[in-house]
């Protein structure tokens, strides 16, 4: 082998060790003013989400076609430039989006993203099984921190509920688990259970209610099977670990604030005091000597025993949260809440939903959509944009899909439908007999001054005035030619 070609092998290598390149720092090297109007966004299952699909099949799911484009950054990232901002604030408001069923992480696109960029979804909670005696914004709000945080609550106590259910909007981290229920004791010894059921979220894993993943691909599904073996083996005998304390004895704040007041909440997985909060707390007492320092041990520990008796100011003092916000508006961003795993549980020809088969539903709104049409033609312009049409579809919707609308009669059964009969308005119908009497004035001039025909003509045009029943038919008019000439 040549020296120069030997040398020139051992002086290979696979890391790169020429000089970086750096971006010059121009405008025509930015996209910031195409990227002010984008979202940005990541599919959280990516072995059931297809990029592809994704990027050419939501703006048909939006209806906006060509007034946003998708872009792929990458396998599981992605981003829908729009050409008007009314459309991208429309799509953020509509809530949690989803693709092939799995839902989607968005967010709009900022030029230093934060560490937790696309990390939380905003998604709208339903709560049941309340006590009747704890219907207060701060036991609601209590409640709620358990599904994520809260932004807002859609409760107004002078105002009528039918719904069995409290909604609250959380910010929910799509690393952890959806909760399902979650039991509270109620002061004077009863428990209850409080369920949690979450809008326009659809697929999720059946075994640790993480949308991140299927049932096959969970790691607590393969460790609960492993477990099952080995408990048919033998007993197995696991130790807790230890828990380390974070209160320690060379800490400021040791004796001053207690182990149960710091740390992790097991409840929400939140921790009950901010990092921050608890900094402040240190630095307040080593700026202080003697007696105000013994002092202001005393009044932390007064604050910190008053805030625990308000959930609202714990929120707000101690994890530096913003407090929520209550609407009035009960039904605000409403969607459809999807649970698979009773659907999993029932034959597959037999889906219930309130009693009836899925096949006999997909029935009556394919027949109430064919006739749409119809109905629409037979009914007057008021009557056919009033909220009594049937089989609308409004893609407008908070779900994207509305299946219809049926009206049952007081007996409790569907009542037979009745069309109303196109028929125009008098003012019309009196104009078109005005018209109507004109051409026959028109024509009678022109008979008389025409040669006689033996032949008898036919009417081509039948009369109708609001003066005369819709079924008769106005006779021919003889028109009033003046007294005679002497």
């Amino acid at each position: 082998m040549e020296p120069s070609l030997d040398k020139a092998m051992l002086g290979m290598t696979l890391e790169e060790d020429e000089e970086p390149y750096t971006i010059p720092d121009r405008p025509e090297f930015y996209s910031t003013e195409r990227n002010i109007l984008s979202l940005v966004g990541r599919l959280l299952n990516p072995h059931c989400q297809g990029m592809k699909d994704l990027i050419l099949d939501m703006p048909r799911k939006w209806q906006l076609y060509d007034r946003v484009r998708g872009v792929a950054l990458s396998k599981d990232r992605f981003q829908f430039i729009f050409k008007y901002e009314h459309d991208l604030i429309d799509i953020l408001n509509r809530g949690v989006h989803t693709s092939n069923q799995w839902s989607l992480a968005m967010e709009r696109w900022v030029e230093r993203p934060p560490p937790d960029f696309l990390q939380f979804i905003e998604v709208w909670v339903q709560m049941r099984n309340i006590p009747v005696n704890h219907y207060t914004k701060a036991a609601l709000t209590d409640l709620a921190e358990f599904a994520g945080q809260v932004i807002e609550v859609a409760f107004d106590p002078n105002k009528p509920q039918t719904n069995d259910y409290i909604r609250a909007k959380v910010k929910f981290d799509v690393s952890k688990p959806l909760r399902r229920f979650k039991t509270v004791n109620v002061p004077g010894g009863e428990v209850v259970k409080i369920l949690y059921d979450y809008e326009r979220l659809q697929k999720r894993c059946y075994t640790c209610q993480r949308l991140t993943h299927e049932q096959s691909s969970c790691h607590f599904f393969q460790a609960a099977k492993a477990a099952a073996l080995l408990k048919e083996k033998g007993s197995v005998c696991l130790q807790k670990p230890l828990i380390e304390k974070t209160i320690r004895e060379d800490d400021p704040l040791f004796g001053v604030v207690l182990e149960s007041q710091v740390g992790i909440n097991p409840q929400n997985g939140k921790p009950k005091i901010a990092e921050e909060v608890l900094e402040g707390m240190r630095q307040y007492l080593v700026d202080a000597e003697g007696a105000e320092k013994m002092a202001r041990k005393e009044r932390i520990k007064w604050s910190l025993k008053e805030v625990e008796q308000d959930p609202i100011a714990q929120k707000s003092f101690l994890r530096l949260e913003p407090a929520p916000i209550f609407t009035s508006d009960l039904d605000k961003g409403k969607g459809i809440v999807f649970d698979f795993q009773s659907q999993k549980e029932l034959p597959k020809d037999v889906i219930s939903h309130g009693g009836s088969k899925l096949m006999a539903s997909a029935i009556r709104v394919g027949n109430a959509m064919s006739l749409e049409p119809r109905n629409m033609g037979m009914m007057s312009d008021t009557a056919a944009f009033s909220d009594s049409a049937t089989g609308s579809w409004n893609p407008r919707g908070p779900t994207g899909y509305n299946i219809g609308i049926s009206d049952a009669c007081s007996s409790g059964t569907k009542g037979r439908k009745t069309y109303q009969r196109r028929r125009p308005g008098s003012f019309v119908r009196k104009a078109r007999g005005k018209y109507f009497k004109a051409e026959a004035s028109r024509e009678g001039k022109m008979k008389d001054k025409a040669p006689a025909v033996a032949e008898k003509r036919k009417s081509s045009n039948d009369v109708e005035t609001s003066q005369y029943s819709p079924r008769s038919k106005k006779p021919a008019v003889v028109p009033n030619e003046g007294p005679p000439n002497l």
